[in-house]
Protein backbone atom coordinates (compact mmCIF):
# COMPACT_ATOMS: atom_id res chain seq x y z
CA UNK A 1 0.00 0.00 0.00
CA UNK A 2 2.94 2.30 1.02
CA UNK A 3 4.49 1.74 -2.63
CA UNK A 4 1.20 2.94 -4.29
CA UNK A 5 1.42 5.94 -1.53
CA UNK A 6 -2.12 4.77 0.49
CA UNK A 7 -1.64 5.93 3.84
CA UNK A 8 -2.01 2.45 6.12
CA UNK A 9 -3.67 4.01 8.58
CA UNK A 10 -7.01 5.14 7.55
CA UNK A 11 -7.14 3.48 4.46
CA UNK A 12 -10.41 1.71 3.58
CA UNK A 13 -9.69 -2.56 2.27
CA UNK A 14 -12.43 -4.47 0.66
CA UNK A 15 -12.17 -8.16 1.87
CA UNK A 16 -14.07 -10.56 -0.18
CA UNK A 17 -15.30 -13.38 1.43
CA UNK A 18 -15.42 -14.16 5.11
CA UNK A 19 -16.25 -17.85 4.70
CA UNK A 20 -14.46 -21.21 6.11
CA UNK A 21 -13.72 -22.22 2.26
CA UNK A 22 -14.31 -20.95 -1.09
CA UNK A 23 -18.29 -21.94 -2.68
CA UNK A 24 -19.51 -22.75 0.85
CA UNK A 25 -21.30 -20.37 3.72
CA UNK A 26 -19.79 -22.00 7.22
CA UNK A 27 -18.00 -19.10 8.81
CA UNK A 28 -17.02 -21.12 11.90
CA UNK A 29 -13.01 -21.45 12.30
CA UNK A 30 -12.73 -18.86 9.42
CA UNK A 31 -8.78 -17.55 8.79
CA UNK A 32 -10.27 -14.48 7.55
CA UNK A 33 -11.59 -12.70 10.72
CA UNK A 34 -7.38 -12.99 11.94
CA UNK A 35 -6.37 -11.09 8.69
CA UNK A 36 -9.50 -9.08 9.30
CA UNK A 37 -8.15 -8.52 13.28
CA UNK A 38 -4.38 -7.72 12.11
CA UNK A 39 -5.71 -4.93 9.23
CA UNK A 40 -7.58 -2.63 11.98
CA UNK A 41 -5.31 -3.24 14.36
CA UNK A 42 -3.10 -1.16 11.56
CA UNK A 43 -5.92 1.55 11.46
CA UNK A 44 -7.66 0.51 8.08
CA UNK A 45 -11.73 0.20 7.73
CA UNK A 46 -12.43 -2.75 6.35
CA UNK A 47 -15.90 -3.48 4.98
CA UNK A 48 -16.61 -7.13 4.19
CA UNK A 49 -18.78 -8.51 1.52
CA UNK A 50 -19.39 -12.45 1.39
CA UNK A 51 -22.64 -13.66 -0.48
CA UNK A 52 -22.92 -16.72 1.03
CA UNK A 53 -22.18 -16.09 4.81
CA UNK A 54 -24.44 -15.57 6.99
CA UNK A 55 -24.54 -12.11 8.17
CA UNK A 56 -26.26 -12.99 11.53
CA UNK A 57 -24.29 -15.81 12.54
CA UNK A 58 -20.61 -13.75 11.51
CA UNK A 59 -22.41 -11.07 13.51
CA UNK A 60 -22.90 -13.18 16.32
CA UNK A 61 -19.14 -15.29 16.52
CA UNK A 62 -17.14 -12.16 15.26
CA UNK A 63 -18.78 -9.52 15.93
CA UNK A 64 -18.25 -8.24 12.48
CA UNK A 65 -20.75 -6.86 9.99
CA UNK A 66 -20.89 -8.46 6.29
CA UNK A 67 -22.79 -7.70 3.49
CA UNK A 68 -24.25 -10.10 1.29
CA UNK A 69 -24.63 -7.60 -1.81
CA UNK A 70 -22.22 -5.78 -3.81
CA UNK A 71 -20.67 -2.34 -2.21
CA UNK A 72 -21.15 0.84 -4.34
CA UNK A 73 -17.72 1.76 -2.96
CA UNK A 74 -14.16 2.54 -4.14
CA UNK A 75 -11.76 1.25 -2.04
CA UNK A 76 -7.56 1.41 -1.03
CA UNK A 77 -7.35 -2.14 -1.40
CA UNK A 78 -9.06 -4.98 -1.90
CA UNK A 79 -8.13 -8.42 -0.51
CA UNK A 80 -9.88 -11.64 -2.86
CA UNK A 81 -9.66 -13.93 0.69
CA UNK A 82 -11.82 -16.41 -0.15
CA UNK A 83 -12.45 -17.67 -3.78
CA UNK A 84 -15.99 -17.94 -4.16
CA UNK A 85 -17.03 -18.79 -7.76
CA UNK A 86 -19.13 -15.31 -7.61
CA UNK A 87 -15.98 -13.46 -7.06
CA UNK A 88 -13.67 -14.15 -10.19
CA UNK A 89 -16.22 -13.39 -12.57
CA UNK A 90 -16.12 -9.85 -10.42
CA UNK A 91 -14.59 -6.69 -12.28
CA UNK A 92 -12.38 -5.36 -9.78
CA UNK A 93 -11.90 -1.97 -11.17
CA UNK A 94 -15.52 -0.74 -9.73
CA UNK A 95 -14.07 -1.24 -6.46
CA UNK A 96 -11.15 0.59 -7.23
CA UNK A 97 -9.66 4.37 -6.75
CA UNK A 98 -6.55 5.43 -9.13
CA UNK A 99 -4.05 3.89 -6.77
CA UNK A 100 -6.21 0.74 -5.19
CA UNK A 101 -4.34 -2.24 -4.51
CA UNK A 102 -5.59 -5.92 -5.42
CA UNK A 103 -4.08 -8.51 -3.40
CA UNK A 104 -4.71 -12.63 -4.00
CA UNK A 105 -4.62 -14.22 -1.02
CA UNK A 106 -5.57 -17.58 -2.42
CA UNK A 107 -3.44 -17.33 -5.91
CA UNK A 108 -6.23 -17.68 -8.04
CA UNK A 109 -6.66 -14.55 -10.04
CA UNK A 110 -3.36 -14.76 -12.19
CA UNK A 111 -1.85 -11.37 -13.66
CA UNK A 112 -2.97 -8.67 -12.73
CA UNK A 113 -2.96 -8.38 -9.15
CA UNK A 114 -0.56 -6.38 -7.06
CA UNK A 115 0.20 -8.75 -4.45
CA UNK A 116 -0.16 -11.97 -2.92
CA UNK A 117 -0.47 -12.54 0.74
Amino acid sequence: MIKNGISVNGATLLMLGITFKENCPDVRNTKIVDVIAALTDYGITVTIYDPLADTAAVKKEYNLVTLNTIPNAKFDAIVLGVAHADFLDLDFSIFKNSNSILYDVKGVLGNGVDGRL
